[in-house]
């Protein structure tokens, strides 16, 4: 049981990623526009102004609209075949919702006056697409998504003969979930405001728990990273109720984050709210792990250090970069367990120190991603100097604490492994790399072996080492994992998989995550194409 409540949050979790990959791309052009519409820095009324202003009107409804991207990106990414059918069907159902709530508000007497989400702020309802419904945020999305996805795994392969024959396969499923919708439109109209009051009192907690409550989120945001669970920690503060709501020139924006993105664009000078407490995790991405990598270094063995200089520089440039931190905390997550208790604990330390000091920044990946977003803000209305300076704080506290226990424990961490021991992890996981190692791997096999220099070759590698296609139930990707569902988890080849530049592998039940960094959309595609081909 308790296998089956873990494999489905996994399940979940991955499958909410699909739309949550594509949101910093438009938070950060949305910060682009924000810069080119400051009148501090460009003519009012002027082209550049114009075209901020065009780009801004065309990005911010993505942030408004989120929940009916997570119920299409939901329905996708958990069913198991047949994965446009399954979207489209949670499509139609989101519409089918909206109007059948909408009507049973008003049959039922319980519609609130008021013509836009600003006039109904605080009575629980709100306006979507032009409905007037009940306001459930993104859940709205997830439940219809996941009810969506779990009909249509049932379903969806389901055939009729005769007349019937047409109202099979995907067709029944969006039959089926039509009743589903209308049941849950009605019964959400009396239950939804006591879960509403749940979430209020949850953010409350949050709000009154202070510094103790940053301090827990950013120490579980990075402990659950091996389980794949840390998804379901950030993304509600992120993008629901949870993380606070505000009306914002006249429309309601729900989440930390959108709620930051919109207040961009306000030129009065205010500084940014407190919901900014949820967006900081980005900290030991930018600063922290420069420490840890620096002291895995210094306390390497001499012989050793050369090479793991040449793996240690790709990968923490990743994480400063790019705020991908997987390669390098898979070196120590199962080879150092206690650096990584610590090190999730050093995280929500500074995480909330950054909310004591009064920070307001919005740093969720990496340096790029932080420079972007916060200096348009600028530091009055943010302080991301004193953000700097806390990070540069990180880094010396990471080096000397991790140092200090590498040496005083004797921990096996990269560049001190035993001499027999096996052959390090390489943290530069791209596809380059792969392709070496293939050959290398397959170097005096038989002739007439798919040439690894092939990328097709090396898809069928990867496809292989996971027990072969027939194996392989669901692929999916997230940042930086490769998340498989497999029949049979004793079918997969460790080694094999390591040596295609996975930084780690993590089996739980018949859920495979592999860890391939930045390169993951690549492997993605070898295993995609690969799987068409076998």
């Amino acid at each position: 049981m308790k296998d089956k409540v873990v494999g489905g949050m996994q399940n979940f979790s991955k499958a909410m990623i699909g739309p949550v990959l594509f949101l910093p791309v438009v938070g950060m052009l949305i910060a682009l526009t924000a810069i080119a519409t400051n009148t501090a820095i460009v003519t009012d009324g002027g082209f550049i102004w114009t075209a901020g202003k065009f780009f801004n009107g065309m990005l911010n409804p993505i942030m408004g609209n989120l929940s009916i991207l997570f119920c299409v990106g939901i329905a996708m990414g958990m069913s198991k075949k047949k994965k446009a059918d399954a979207a489209f069907v949670a499509l139609m159902c989101y519409i089918l919702f909206l109007g059948a709530n909408s009507r049973w508000l008003e049959l039922s007497g319980k519609l609130v006056e008021g013509a836009t989400a600003g006039d109904l702020y605080g009575t629980g309802q709100t306006i979507q697409l032009g409905f007037h419904v009940t306001d459930m945020g993104v859940f709205l999305g997830m439940i219809i998504g996941v009810l969506t996805a779990w009909v249509h795994n049932r379903h969806c392969d389901t055939e009729f003969k005769g007349g019937f024959a047409p109202y099979g396969n995907s067709k029944l499923v969006f039959i089926l979930m039509i009743p589903v919708t209308a049941v849950l439109s009605i019964g959400v109209t009396y239950v939804w405001p006591t879960v509403a009051n749940g979430i209020s009192a949850l953010t409350g907690f949050m709000s009154t728990a202070g510094a103790l409550g940053v301090f827990v989120y950013g120490f579980l945001n990075r402990f659950l990273i091996p389980t794949g669970l840390h998804h379901l920690i950030w993304s509600p503060f992120l993008y629901s109720a949870v993380g606070g709501q505000s009306i914002i020139n006249n429309e309601n924006v729900i989440g930390a984050k959108p709620i930051f993105l919109a207040l961009l664009s306000d030129q009065s000078g205010a500084m940014m709210p407190d919901t900014c407490r949820f967006l900081t995790y980005g900290l030991v991405k930018t600063f922290g792990v420069i420490g840890v990598a620096l002291a895995f270094y210094v306390t390497a063995k001499k012989v050793k250090k050369a090479n793991l200089k040449a793996q240690l520089i790709p990968s923490t440039l990743t994480a400063v970069i790019a705020g991908i931190t997987e390669p390098l905390e898979f070196t120590f997550i199962f080879a150092a367990p206690v650096l990584w208790l610590v090190y999730s604990i050093l995280d929500g330390f500074f995480q909330m120190v950054t909310y004591i000091v009064g920070v307001r920044v919005c740093a969720t990946n990496g340096i790029l991603d932080f420079l972007v977003l916060n200096l348009p803000a600028g530091p009055g209305r943010t302080m991301w100097p004193m953000y700097i300076v806390i990070g540069l704080v990180e880094i010396l506290v990471m080096f000397v604490v991790f140092k200090f226990m590498i040496e005083k424990l004797n921990l096996k961490t990269p560049g001190r492994e035993d001499d027999d021991s096996e052959q390090a992890i390489d943290l530069n996981a791209n596809a380059s790399v792969v392709k070496k190692e293939l050959k290398a791997k397959q170097s005096g096999s038989a002739s007439g072996s798919p040439d690894p220099a092939d990328p097709l070759a090396a898809g069928r590698i990867i496809v292989n080492a996971l027990g072969g296609k027939d194996n392989i139930l669901s692929l999916e990707n997230c940042f930086s994992r490769l998340r498989v569902e497999v029949k049979d988890i004793q079918l997969i080849d460790e080694p094999t998989l390591k040596a295609t530049g996975a930084a780690g592998i993590m089996k739980k039940g018949n859920a495979v995550q592999v860890v391939y960094g930045l390169s993951v959309n690549k492997m993605r595609t070898m295993v995609d194409d690969a799987l068409e081909q076998m």
